[in-house]
C-alpha cells in the first residue's frame, strides 16, 4: 500500500515537473522579445526541474540517492536564477533594451557634446553657395 502511494505522489511530481517544462518551452516561442524569453525559461526550469527531482526523491526513498538529489536540488535552485541574471545582464550590457522600458531608455544614451561646441556650427556647413 506504501509502495503505490509513493509510486503515485512520485509519479504526479514528475509529470508536474514535465508540465512545467513543456509550458516555458511554448512560453519560449511564444515571448515577443529577449527579456520576456528568459523570464518563462527561468520560472519553468526551476520549477520543472524542483518537482522532477522531488518526485525521484520519493521515489528513491531514504538512501543515499536522496541525499545527492536534495543536493544537487539545493544546487540548482541557487545556481539557476544566477544564471538567468547573469543572461539577462550581459544582454543589457550588448545593448539590448526591454520592451516595457521608455522610449528614451531604448534608443540608447546619448552622447555629450564636445566642451565649448554648445551652439556653434561645425565649420563648412550651414553656408551653401558660398566659397
Amino acid at each position: 500500500m506504501i509502495d503505490l502511494l509513493r509510486d503515485i505522489v512520485g509519479g504526479l511530481l514528475l509529470a508536474a515537473g514535465a508540465f512545467f517544462f513543456l509550458v516555458g518551452a511554448i512560453g519560449v516561442n511564444r515571448m515577443p522579445e529577449l527579456f520576456t524569453r528568459i523570464h518563462a525559461a527561468s520560472l519553468s526550469d526551476t520549477t520543472g526541474v524542483a518537482l522532477m527531482l522531488a518526485g525521484l526523491m520519493v521515489y528513491g526513498g531514504l538512501t543515499l540517492v536522496t541525499v545527492k538529489l536534495v543536493l544537487l536540488l539545493l544546487f540548482l535552485l541557487f545556481m539557476g536564477p544566477v544564471a538567468t541574471h547573469a543572461l539577462a545582464a550581459a544582454a543589457l550590457h550588448s545593448g539590448a533594451k526591454p520592451l516595457g522600458a521608455p522610449e528614451a531608455a531604448r534608443a540608447g544614451p546619448k552622447k555629450a557634446a564636445a566642451p565649448g561646441a554648445r551652439g556653434r556650427k561645425p565649420p563648412g556647413r550651414g553656408q551653401k553657395g558660398r566659397r
